[in-house]
C-alpha cells in the first residue's frame, strides 16, 4: 500500500503540482484527461523528473502512488491527489475529495481499489481502453454496449 505523507519541506512555489509516473500508459491516458479538467490551474510533472526535489519523499513512494502538492506544504497521495485534482477544475462541483476526507468507508474503498489499479497497471490501461475507447480527452461509452449485449444475450438464451 502507499504511504500517505501529509507534507513537503519542499513545496512548489506558484500553483500545485501533481506528480505521477511518465511510464505509465494508464496514467498518461488519466492525466491527459485531468489536463482538459484543470486547464493551467495545476502543473503536472512525472516522478522521474522532480523526485530529487523532493527529498522527504522516499522514491519508492513516487513509483507508487501519485501525489499533489500544493504551495502551503499539503501532500495528497494516491486516489485523494486524484480527488483533489478536480478541486481545481473549470467545473467545480466534483465531491470526491469531500467524500474522501469525510466518509471512511469511500476512502478504504478508494484506497484498495487504487492500490489493485496500481499493482496492476497494464491490465487496467487495456480495461479502461476498452471501457471508454483511445482518446481521454473523448471518452466513448463503449461499457454501456457491452452491458446492452449482455442483456440481450440473456433475454435471447432464456426466453
Amino acid at each position: 500500500m502507499f504511504q500517505k505523507i501529509i507534507k513537503t519541506k519542499y513545496p512548489p512555489s506558484d500553483k500545485p503540482v501533481l506528480i505521477w509516473d511518465g511510464n505509465c500508459g494508464f496514467c498518461r491516458f488519466w492525466i491527459t484527461r485531468w489536463k482538459s479538467k484543470t486547464g493551467d490551474a495545476l502543473d503536472y510533472k512525472t516522478f522521474q523528473e522532480t523526485s530529487k526535489k523532493y527529498k522527504d519523499f522516499p522514491l519508492k513512494e513516487f513509483k507508487k502512488a501519485s501525489r499533489l502538492i500544493e504551495p502551503n506544504g499539503n501532500v495528497y497521495s494516491g486516489p485523494d491527489s486524484a480527488y483533489r485534482c478536480y478541486d481545481y477544475a473549470k467545473r467545480k462541483n466534483y465531491p470526491y475529495h469531500k467524500w474522501y476526507v469525510s466518509s471512511k468507508i469511500f476512502r478504504s474503498i478508494s484506497d484498495n481499489s487504487y492500490n489493485y489499479f496500481a499493482k496492476n497497471r497494464p491490465a487496467m490501461f487495456k480495461i479502461t481502453k476498452i471501457l471508454f475507447g483511445n482518446n481521454p480527452l473523448s471518452l466513448k461509452p463503449y461499457w454501456a454496449l457491452y452491458i446492452l449485449g449482455i442483456i440481450l444475450l440473456f433475454f435471447v438464451v432464456f426466453q
